[in-house]
């Protein structure tokens, strides 16, 4: 096994094709073939199903892929560190759920990091995407919330596939709304408020239950409801239609505008928003800034 395989590999998981995958790394797609097919055969498994759409990573692929970007993380560590005619690429991997703290946290990073190259990738996603990215290590951490309602079962997860949990902050639950709702006034609003207005929420697609909902109370019957996949689609809704979403509160106007503001929810539940990672892994210099730089941008 060779680190060049590695890289190929992982490419080639990255864009769905050997022939993209090649020309990415230009090279031809006959040696990232090669480096593939002898691979599979001296490491005894299948990284790839063949398929008409492309590559399609196999169960056994997935978890040898996080082994192999965890090697060559640590292969450019000591590059980085002994081989002085050689500049550092720097490279880190987020999945989150639709936090805009973690996007300004993430430009942070880069600002911070700034270099003549960089490979650096943010993901907000579904939670079981999430949980699935940091275990196999596609990301390096995600970033989600518990509750009482959800912490059993996202638990339950996080240890099957041995991950561990930490808290960044506890927050009340607030809703998001448009700077022009009718209820845009109050200091506070209560579900009976909010019942004759449309509720919008992120789509979990197969995993559509209320354990990997993003939104607190997501077991409460509504007469209105909207799915979406994206914040801004979700921020434009609340906006056009006097919709609202149930959240942390922690917003930021230097990304999102003045259009959207968070008002209390007058209910007892809370959000203990944190970080996911394996158990046996310690973050890099790019992870400990990123959870230093959400830190920054709660208030």
């Amino acid at each position: 096994m060779k680190l060049q395989q590695l890289r190929y590999i992982v490419e080639v998981a990255s864009c769905g094709s050997v022939t993209e995958a090649a020309r990415r790394l230009f090279v031809s797609q006959p040696s990232v073939t090669a480096a593939v097919r002898d691979l599979e055969r001296e490491m005894g498994i299948t990284v790839f199903d063949r398929t008409s759409k492309g590559m399609v990573t196999t169960t056994e692929g997935q978890t040898f892929l996080g082994y192999a970007r965890q090697v060559l993380e640590q292969a450019d560590l000591l590059e980085e560190r002994y081989k002085r005619d050689t500049e550092p690429v720097p490279r880190f991997a987020v999945s989150c759920q639709h936090y805009s703290f973690a996007v300004n946290a993430f430009v942070d990073v880069i600002r911070a990091y700034d270099a003549a190259r960089y490979e650096f990738t943010l993901r907000e996603e579904q939670t079981h995407e999430i949980i699935e990215d940091v275990a196999h290590m596609k990301s390096e951490l995600g970033v989600i919330y518990l509750s009482d309602a959800n912490r059993d079962v996202i638990g339950r997860m996080l240890r099957a596939e041995e991950l561990k949990f930490k808290p960044l902050f506890s927050c009340a639950a607030h809703v998001f709304l448009s700077s022009t709702h009718p209820l845009s006034g109050r200091a506070s609003v209560t579900l009976e408020d909010l019942a004759d207005y449309p509720y919008l929420s992120y789509e979990q697609g197969g995993f559509n239950s209320f354990y990997f909902s993003e939104e607190p109370l997501s077991t409460l019957g509504r007469s209105k409801n909207i799915r979406v996949r994206d914040r801004a689609t979700l921020f434009n809704l609340l906006i056009g239609l006097d919709g609202y979403t149930v959240c942390s509160g922690v917003i930021s106007h230097e990304l999102n505008g003045e259009d959207i503001i968070a008002v209390p929810l007058e209910v007892d539940d809370r959000m203990e928003v944190g970080i996911v990672t394996r158990r046996d892994t310690h973050l890099s210099r790019y992870g400990k800034a990123f959870v230093e730089a959400i830190r920054t941008h709660i208030p």
